[in-house]
């Protein structure tokens, strides 16, 4: 398995060819799709992809951390943070190495 991650600009080359679409619109449905999980999730909602997972926000509480460097103790503020959890299809589609979507899902 690679070790080189794939990029923005690789999904958006991809995404171009395989829907036959210019890069352009491609880059602009990419950009919708980041904004939209963005807004809900700043809204207080969760993004359900059925068979790919679930985007969502938990609140993370305050607490006392240490300095690595220093051994300090160090204040960290309460703060929301997102959460990804994988859904079924994609793990089976990781440990598979393979990638199985159904028309419905996409």
């Amino acid at each position: 398995m690679s070790k080189v991650p794939v990029n923005k600009t690789d999904i958006i080359e991809l995404v171009a060819e395989q829907a036959e679409i210019s890069k352009t619109a491609a880059t602009k449905a990419f950009n919708t799709v980041l904004e939209s999980i963005t807004a809900a999730l700043r809204g207080g909602k969760g993004v359900s992809l059925l068979g790919f997972g679930t985007f969502s926000v938990k609140s993370r509480a305050a607490r006392v951390g240490r300095n690595p460097k220093t051994g300090e103790p160090i204040n960290i503020e309460a703060a929301n943070v997102p959460v990804f959890k994988a859904g079924k299809a994609l793990k089976d589609a990781v440990n598979s190495g393979t990638v199985v979507l159904e028309e419905e899902q996409l």
